[in-house]
């Protein structure tokens, strides 16, 4: 009758199963069960019927098993069943519990033949069944019936695995014997998720219907289709029996007569029929309860530790207390200030990995977004020099100059810094929006008391866009303090003599870096990342993503990001940058690069068309490039094609003028550039960020209190009602589970696993399945050797009571590869009564 020690084990699994039922939602605990698993008419509800002795079970065509059926069998002086669902009544005449069964399955899923994955939990006392807990699931059908969705199959298998897959459930395969078992359904998805067969249980039924002159004697034995835990046999009654009303206990002596006369079965009669099965089940599920007890009981208890602080605030919860919402109150502005904090100080606990937010975004926008805007504004070379030549002609008037004008230079120098307004605003507007968004991050925390949460986002938003004001005003401010005093007695300003001295010639600026340190060598790296070169012909391999590395002088790209096959090696000189328009179908974001003396860059491409999969990586990488000296494209001098300039600087000392003139420009325009990009963040920290962060920490609270409607605040929404009493249940039966493996004592003796057997045959049962089904299982060799047990050491091997070990014959052929076991042919040749397998 099982495992003697150990016989509190299993009601000790049902009370935890109850315990948690009782939450009113799944909790992601992994109780020890046993999970019945076969597909349509492959006898599930009649060996559930023959382990109770009684008719319970709905009955029918199709799927009538619609909802996991949590079977929790009891052994008791008295008969009776008990649902979960209506505690406290008792149900004594086992057809009603067949009606109750029906009721709750239709209240879910209807008539309609749908089904749920919520389960039904029955508990049957009785002083006929053996302690154990069984899961009867869905029969596995292939073709919806009646209103059935299509895509029942799947729903069925979904639902099958969610419980399968789980640890601690032992799967139970059920599989009629008129069928091939290398068809099984049962076993492919008992394999699926226990390759290892650990916990997998094959049960054999309809012995009794197989053809004439043939049995199932290799697979019962464990010799042909091998499992761990091996095979056990059953008869169940035949329909005929069940329109009959033949008695259950009957059925079980013809059972017993059926095995004990058949003469492929006489020698193992002990070791099969429904309650030797009932038996191994019990040990079984004992054992693996057993097993898994220490690691269950470590569960509950980090569960618990995880959920007691939250259930002693929501233990002392009073709703209506004004002491309690005003201390709440505080603790969660306080917690909202100090959450916005570490975001824009990147000292947060939960950091995004997925994407860049808060400060880590406002320092892109710093570093790289707005360097790339103000270059951009500094483009337009022939408006620029067109702009000089009527400055230098206008400040002469009817005279010829002779000298150049400074005069000229402010005029023009005065224009180009008014051009900085745009950027600088649009970075103000940014930082804006950034700050927002993160405000809108952090009130998620207040989401229980929806109220609160839109005022207080309500107030913050408004106090950043008008700290954005002020800001503007200020950069407005910075930008009129340059234009009042043109300094050309700075340090770095190369003054008329140097600007004389430079060459004519279109030299490529040197972009300085942010701290005004001399460029990076060669050496250092840039940048590095993942880009795609889409500009590649389908006939030569279509566009491919590649690991570039980008340095000071070069633009290289490997293979993949282990740097070890290089690709190409791009030098930096005479490049330029080039904005794409994003494809109509295209998913991704591009940019080019060029030649500006017309040569090919890769190849035999005149420009390289980059991609990355967001705008803010084209931004990114735009920005490092220009670190690396590669600016945006311009129109030359040389490519302009306007007549009135180019008869502008037909006058050699005109020219000259507007070179040295543009030199000049050129030299101070890089200073106001290197004072804005260092001033500019330093004026959006001081009057936006530094000022919110003062203000959430000092001022919303009393913003909040002064609001008319301050008292309904800490109105808690429904969702956060709920979730308290989830918590508090979900606490209690924590606690109610602890306290009942508290009363077990584990220092039982059990049963140990079989040895392992050679299962790959259900991964390859696809392509080698014959025609016949188990009934030619003894006559059938088309299938050739039987797989054989690894080799164990004697020592090693365990007593197990059950079916006999895998492959272990009288003659302790047990780990010989060499031999086949008996009674399986040695060759593969085909006998000629089988049918020649068709091929696929």
């Amino acid at each position: 009758m099982g495992n003697n020690g150990m016989e509190e084990l299993i009601p000790l699994v049902n009370r935890l199963q109850d315990a948690f039922s009782s939450i009113g939602q799944p909790f992601n605990l992994d109780l020890p069960q046993i999970a019945v698993v076969g597909g349509q008419s492959a006898g599930k509800t009649s060996v559930l019927e023959n382990f109770v002795g009684r008719d319970f079970l709905p009955r029918g065509t199709g799927v009538v098993t619609r909802r996991p059926l949590i079977l929790q069998l009891v052994s008791a002086s008295t008969e009776h069943g008990e649902f979960l669902h209506c505690k406290g009544k008792k149900f004594t005449d086992f057809n009603e519990i067949r009606e109750e069964i029906d009721i709750e399955t239709q209240r879910l899923t209807g008539c309609n033949k749908g089904i749920s994955p919520v389960p039904i939990s029955l508990r049957i006392y009785s002083p006929h069944v053996l302690n154990l807990t069984l899961v009867d699931l869905p029969g596995i059908t292939k073709v919806p019936v009646g209103e059935q969705p299509v895509d029942i199959e799947y729903q069925i298998r979904d639902m099958i695995m969610q419980f399968i897959c789980k640890e601690n459930c032992l799967i139970l395969a059920v599989t009629p014997a008129n069928i091939d078992l290398a068809n099984s359904d049962a076993l492919k998805l008992a394999k699926d998720v226990d390759p290892q067969g650990q916990r997998t249980i094959g049960v054999i039924t309809k012995l009794d219907l197989m053809d004439e002159g043939t049995d199932a004697r290799n697979i019962l034995e464990n010799r042909l289709l091998p499992l761990r835990r091996g095979y056990i046999g059953v008869v169940n009654r035949s329909q005929k029996d069940i329109n009959g009303k033949k008695d259950i206990q009957t059925s079980l002596l013809a059972e017993k007569k059926f095995f004990e006369s058949h003469p492929a079965y006489r020698h193992m009669a002990d070791h099969m029929g429904t309650p030797h099965l009932q038996n191994v089940l019990n040990q079984q599920l004992t054992n693996h309860i057993r097993a898994t007890l220490p690691a269950l009981r470590i569960h509950l208890q980090s569960q618990l530790l995880a959920l007691d602080k939250e259930a002693e605030i929501h233990r002392q919860y009073t709703p209506d207390d004004p002491a309690r919402k005003t201390k709440a109150l505080l603790q969660l502005i306080q917690k909202f200030g100090i959450a916005f904090e570490k975001l824009i100080e990147g000292s947060g606990d939960n950091v995004d990995t997925a994407q860049l937010s808060g400060g880590a975004k406002i320092n892109r926008i710093f570093h790289e977004r707005f360097p790339y805007e103000l270059v951009k504004i500094d483009l337009d070379e022939t408006e620029l020099r067109r702009e000089i030549t009527y400055a230098i002609r206008n400040t002469h008037g009817v005279r010829t100059g002779l000298f150049t004008p400074d005069s000229a230079f402010e005029a023009i120098v005065k224009r180009q810094i008014e051009t900085l307004n745009m950027p600088c605003i649009k970075c103000v507007d940014m930082v804006s929006e950034e700050l927002i968004v993160t405000v809108r991050q952090c009130t998620n925390m207040l989401s229980p008391f929806p109220k609160l949460r839109e005022a207080a986002e309500r107030i913050v938003t408004t106090e950043i866009r008008e700290k954005e004001s002020k800001c503007k005003e200020q950069v407005q401010l910075l930008i009129d303090v340059q234009l009042a005093y043109i300094n050309t007695n700075h340090d770095d300003f190369i003054g008329f003599a140097n600007a004389q001295q430079k060459t004519n010639g279109n030299n490529r600026k040197t972009f300085e870096n942010q701290g005004g340190m001399a460029p990076p060598s060669r050496l250092i790296v840039i940048r590095k990342g993942w880009l795609t070169i889409s500009n590649i012909s389908i006939i030569k391999g279509g566009a491919k993503e590649y690991w570039f590395v980008l340095s000071a002088e070069t633009l290289s790209w490997y293979k993949d990001d282990e740097e070890k096959e290089k690709k190409f090696m791009l030098p930096l000189d005479n490049l330029k940058l080039r904005d794409v328009e994003r494809g109509f179908m295209s998913s991704k974001h591009s940019f080019a690069i060029f030649n500006t003396e017309h040569r090919n860059v890769y190849k035999d491409y005149r420009f390289l068309e980059l991609a990355c999969g967001t705008q803010e990586e084209v931004d990114s990488w735009k920005a490092s490039l220009l670190r690396a000296g590669v600016y945006p494209e311009r129109v030359t001098v040389d490519g302009e094609t306007n007549g009135g300039s180019s008869g502008d600087l037909t006058d050699p000392q005109l020219e000259r003028q507007v070179e040295t003139i543009r030199n000049l420009v050129e030299s101070y325009m890089n200073i106001i550039y290197k004072t804005v990009r260092d001033l500019m963040p330093k004026i959006i920290m001081h009057l936006i960020i530094n000022n919110v962060k003062e203000f959430i920490g000092s001022e919303l609270l009393a913003q909040l209190y002064a609001l008319a409607e301050h008292t309904e605040l800490m109105d808690e929404s429904p969702e956060q009602g709920q979730r308290r009493e989830e918590v508090l249940r979900t606490h209690a039966a924590l606690k109610e589970a602890l306290s009942t493996i508290g009363d077990i004592s584990t220092s039982t003796s059990s049963t140990p696993l079989p040895p392992p057997v050679d299962s790959s045959w259900i991964q390859a049962c696809k392509s080698t399945t014959p025609s016949s089904p188990i009934a030619g299982a003894t006559k059938a060799t088309a299938r050739g050797l039987a797989p054989t047990a690894p080799l164990v050491p004697a020592a090693a091997v365990p007593v197990r009571s059950g079916p006999p070990a895998p492959l272990a014959g009288a003659d302790g052929t047990a780990g010989r590869h060499s031999r086949a076991p008996p009674g399986v042919p040695r060759t593969r040749r085909q006998p000629r009564h089988t049918p020649a397998v068709k091929p696929h």
